[in-house]
């Protein structure tokens, strides 16, 4: 099971960033460092906009997207996946997160807002099988 350390201010940044975008499903990529041992170090959340301003899926915008991974070229960071919040369902892969999973060294965190307390999770997918991740 890999592991994701992630900054306590990190997370905070995403749950403020989803609660805003409410009730849409916010979204965005993730970026750091790998280590040897395969453990990843999130340095840097993007914020993304979600074009189908939709509460049950998303589509990163391209020209965000490009801009995050000119950022992270820039300041010597890796694409590590990507995140996108669940407002009203479970911190768990849905059958369409499941099926638009296409890289398997990606990591694809879900925030949950359906309860008072957020729930991030990270997942490994690949060949339709996803892994729950060991954030940290």
């Amino acid at each position: 099971m890999r592991i994701i350390r992630l900054d306590y201010r990190i997370y905070d940044d995403i749950v403020k960033y989803a609660r805003e975008h409410l009730p849409e499903e916010a979204c965005g990529l993730i970026a750091g460092e790998e280590e040897e041992d395969g453990t990843r170090l999130i340095k840097k959340v993007y914020f993304l906009e979600n074009i189908d301003h939709a509460q049950d899926h998303f589509t990163l915008d391209p020209k965000d997207q490009t801009q995050a991974i000119k950022d992270m070229r820039a300041n010597g960071l890796k694409p590590l996946g990507n995140w996108h919040s669940h407002p009203e369902s479970p911190s768990r892969p849905s059958e369409e997160d499941i099926r638009l999973s296409f890289d398997s060294k990606a990591s694809y965190m879900i925030l949950s807002l359906m309860a008072e307390n957020p729930v991030l999770n990270s997942y490994h997918v690949e060949n339709g099988i996803y892994e729950k991740e060991d954030l940290r």
